[in-house]
């Protein structure tokens, strides 16, 4: 390969991909390693759809499923985000990337280690810098938000999400029980507290249109279908699979990269850099 420093991003959700673009805009070679379903459930925003469709625009970028690194190559020299399916980050030995962020939001560690490459940096709660990463990044919501922290763990998962409109949990709806779902909304669509959003049934079906028993799965409150997960996707109970933002007049929101992720786009920059000078004086 020719890109010597490259950055491989571990995860291809919404926040992940705010991360991959503040990279990409900079300059930056980057590839997403994602796992063989994803379950984003803000799908309109998230580089990982690339993994079911082939490719995936979000904003002014576009990611490229590749199986091969000659994919990954054309994909670079297409200015596009290619995309692997690896989720046990094998394309890290291959590439030797300057930098590995695992942005994966799994509230724990499923295998980044130090070694990686020259620079490691883990998003939220499950890494420690200075052990098993050299960067963490503050993901909670609040005055630390974007936080680098280079000594120590960020905040300890509370299990709540954010506050948006003074709603926090009552925005995420879970599955009541294991199976298939199917949405009967649309991601930006109102709802009404209590209306369906989608259905649960036991076995797959072609379509929504000839699911004719299942459960379902009702609005929590009134606003916009922020995030629904993809259809024919299998859950277990308690699985997130929609999202509703009370702020009706944000429709524009459901299609842009959030604040959140943003945030923890630049903070990753800028801890990238910090970590470029530092070696940088330490070689002069």
């Amino acid at each position: 390969m020719k890109q010597h420093n490259c950055i491989i991003v571990r995860g291809g959700g919404d926040l992940a991909t705010g991360v991959i673009q503040a990279l990409w805009r900079a300059g930056f070679p980057v590839v997403s390693l994602e796992v063989a379903a994803p379950s984003a459930i803000r799908r309109q925003v998230a580089l990982s759809e690339a993994v079911y469709d082939g490719r995936c625009t979000v904003e002014d970028m576009t990611a490229v499923r590749c199986h091969t690194y000659e994919d990954v190559q054309q994909a670079w020299e297409k200015n596009q985000i290619p995309l692997m399916i690896d989720p046990e980050g094998k394309a890290i030995a291959d590439l030797k990337p300057a930098v590995v962020v695992d942005a994966i939001l799994a509230k724990k560690n499923l295998g980044t280690t130090r070694d990686m490459a020259p620079c490691v940096i883990g998003l939220g709660p499950g890494f420690t810098a200075g052990c098993d990463v050299d960067y963490v990044i503050e993901t909670k919501r609040g005055h630390n938000l974007g936080r680098i922290i280079t000594d120590g763990t960020a905040a300890a998962n509370t299990g709540i999400p954010g506050i948006i409109a003074g709603y926090g949990k009552e925005r995420v709806m879970h599955s009541p029980a294991a199976g298939y779902v199917y949405g009967l909304v649309r991601i930006g669509d109102m709802v009404e507290q209590g209306d369906p959003v989608a259905i649960i049934t036991g076995t797959p079906q072609d379509t929504v249109s000839i699911c004719t028993e299942g459960m379902l799965i009702r609005a929590s409150l009134t606003g916009l279908v922020r995030g629904l997960i993809r259809d024919r996707y299998l859950v277990t109970p308690g699985f997130k699979t929609a999202d509703i933002d009370p702020r009706k007049e944000e429709l524009k929101n459901c299609f842009t990269i959030s604040d959140k992720a943003r945030c923890l786009g630049g903070a990753v920059l800028t801890a990238v850099l910090m970590d470029q000078k530092k070696k940088g004086v330490q070689k002069r």
